[in-house]
């Protein structure tokens, strides 16, 4: 068989809204999530002998550690699937960056096998499987853009318009544990239906936090506010700001000083991994 090739994209949070901390530690939480035209990618061969086998794996993180090994592992035991599968990464999003790439590939992993394998446990099943994985590894599956509440993991699909972004990719990894855990992080924002979010609004609890701790991710706001209103992804490290076409958005990533990685990604509401399965499903229908 030829191997299976699949996009892994990034997601931005428009917005994030911590409303308490929970007993168990996390948080509840509101966000607005909406996937990017830009990401790593994923290409799956089959194995005969069950193993899982990396390829191009990350600097600093153990061949077992990473999501996508044990996604795929994960998926093996829950469907008794006695294959096995060479990966190949490509990596192109930032770690660390709350752009979602550890989580991207986790569900890109558990879509392309269950493709592969033709285990057909279903978006229910493999979402359930990706909250074990981490809360936003679910919405990558879903793959809509999505209103989420709980932890992350209760998704309600929203029809965004789709602008251009520019996104900055200060050279720093965030912790999010240490985000989460920082006394002056905002913990009692109020909740906000989706209907009044959508008429406008709407915060990154976590900046205020994330700029105080690193240094680069508020100059890259401050650069980046001199064009447009610049917001923060997620617990960082990436920033960002939409802009109504391409050429307005390339026009000032130009401007930007050679040393500080960015790109220009449109929005989407469908995740470029999900067009992509579609296309493979008509493909086979043909």
């Amino acid at each position: 068989m030829q191997p299976l090739t699949l996009p892994a994209p990034g997601k931005l949070n428009l917005m994030l809204h911590i409303l308490a901390r929970r007993a168990d530690g996390y948080h509840e939480l509101q966000t607005l999530f909406q996937f990017i035209d830009h990401g790593d990618e994923l290409s799956f061969s089959l194995r005969d002998d069950g193993q899982i086998r990396l390829h191009g794996d990350l600097p600093g993180v153990e061949h077992d550690s990473n999501l996508i090994v044990r996604a795929a592992r994960l998926l093996q035991r829950e469907s008794g699937c006695p294959w096995g599968a060479d990966i190949q990464l490509i990596k192109r999003l930032p770690m660390g960056g709350g752009i979602g790439g550890g989580s991207s590939d986790a569900a890109t992993t558990l879509l392309g096998l269950d493709h592969l394998w033709q285990t057909r446990l279903g978006e229910d099943r493999l979402a359930s499987i990706g909250l074990s994985l981490g809360a936003d590894v679910p919405v990558f599956v879903r793959g809509r853009a999505a209103f989420a509440e709980g932890v992350g993991e209760r998704l309600q699909p929203v029809e965004l318009s789709e602008p251009w972004f520019l996104v900055i990719a200060p050279q720093v990894s965030v912790s999010t544990a240490e985000i989460f855990s920082d006394p002056e992080l905002t913990r009692n924002t109020p909740a906000i239906t989706v209907r009044s979010l959508l008429a406008g609004g709407g915060r990154n609890d976590c900046q205020p936090v994330v700029e105080r701790r690193y240094p680069e991710v508020r100059n890259a706001l401050s650069l980046l506010n001199k064009f447009v209103p610049a917001r923060m992804t997620g617990t960082g490290a990436c920033v960002f700001g939409s802009f109504p076409n391409k050429g307005e958005a390339d026009t000032v990533c130009r401007q930007l000083p050679a040393d500080l990685p960015a790109f220009v990604a449109q929005g989407r509401n469908i995740s470029m991994l999900h067009r992509r399965l579609a296309q493979l499903a008509q493909e086979v229908n043909v």
